[in-house]
């Protein structure tokens, strides 16, 4: 009763603004329920800036609910399958990601972007998008304007490459017999999922091939996905020395305050779904967990656009997207060059 009476009202405001946007991003998957989230949550505080009892309950939500449904997206997995699959895949996945972290970490000396800021954008264009920002912000202890700055710019060019894609690979020339090469160009050069699936769909539908390029986009996705773990694990660990150097959270490093026990959840979730499976457990029996996941990220979205400074953010924009658009367009390239060394295409 006493967490209710804390958080209860932060929650119902955040709930609120979740159901409506998760409904919308049903609607229009191609910009999805968690970018309608923020950016509503930042229109609400436009005109609600001091949250008063409901500051509590909105806080919880930007970071538990966020980590909670981390976790959940666990439930998504099947390590084995994906393993399988992602062995094609993997250089691809590692030179983009290496590629993206690289540059991110270049521009923002060169630009002087905040360094938590340069770290979501790159680690949200290599891996998963809004689901790595999601893991990685409370590990680097971002604050929820640099969330909300990172996800932005994710979300434009999530649009960009959903609308261009399909027509880049047909410019260059990709197979359109089958799904294989678009899929894991769309599995490894567009950063979240709601347009690797967009993009692979129309390349379906382009060249009437059911569902072959989305079943390929979708598995080399969660393959990307999985790189969460490690780079996760050494951020917190970076961030706890960090820490222990200026004094923030005690005078040593602790390997216990640096673990992120929800990524831990985390991989727990996606063995219990590959063990379950093995068993002979259908996958589609964590579907309403999956989905559940997926509304909590909107959920915590509100929360973390409620908390934001849409007018700072504006303001503050311009060097962020030089960034994304970076790491973006290093991806793209790394992505198809090891493609066609891999004789993939």
């Amino acid at each position: 009763m006493e967490f209710l009476r804390k958080n209860g009202r932060g929650l119902l405001v955040c709930l609120a603004i979740a159901v409506p946007a998760w409904l919308a991003g049903k609607a229009f998957p191609v910009v999805g329920g968690a970018v309608i989230a923020i950016i509503a949550g930042m229109m609400v505080t436009l005109f609600w800036e001091q949250k008063g009892k409901a500051a509590p309950g909105i806080q919880w939500t930007s970071k538990i609910v966020l980590q909670a449904a981390v976790v959940l997206l666990g439930f998504g997995m099947n390590l084995g399958v994906i393993f399988q699959t992602g062995k094609q895949s993997l250089p691809i996945i590692a030179g983009t990601v290496t590629t993206s972290l690289v540059i991110a970490a270049v521009l923002q000396k060169a630009l002087k972007v905040p360094s938590k800021t340069a770290i979501l954008v790159g680690v949200g264009s290599s891996i998963c998008g809004g689901s790595a920002i999601a893991a990685t912000a409370p590990v680097i202890e971002a604050d929820d304007d640099e969330v909300a700055q990172s996800i932005a710019v994710i979300f434009f060019f999530n649009v960009l490459a959903a609308i261009f894609f399909p027509m880049l690979g047909k410019a260059i020339g990709f197979d359109t017999a089958h799904g294989g090469a678009f899929g894991i160009f769309a599995g490894t050069a567009i950063n979240d999922t709601s347009s690797v699936t967009a993009a692979a769909s129309t390349w379906d539908s382009m060249w009437h091939l059911g569902s072959a390029t989305l079943n390929k986009a979708v598995t080399v996705k969660l393959t990307r996905t999985l790189v969460i773990i490690p780079i996760t694990l050494v951020l917190s660990f970076m961030q706890a020395k960090k820490n222990a150097g200026t004094a923030k959270s005690g005078s040593t490093f602790s390997f216990k305050r640096a673990f992120p026990m929800f990524i831990l959840y985390f991989v727990l979730a996606a063995v219990v779904t590959t063990v379950c499976v093995h068993f002979g457990v259908d996958a589609k029996a964590f579907d309403p967990l999956k989905e559940l996941s997926k509304f909590m990220i909107v959920m915590a979205m509100a929360a973390i656009g409620l908390n934001s400074n849409v007018v700072k953010l504006i303001k503050t924009g311009g060097k962020p997207i030089v960034v994304g658009a970076a790491c973006w367009a290093g991806i793209t390239a790394v992505s198809l060059t090891l493609q066609h060394v891999m004789h993939i295409w």
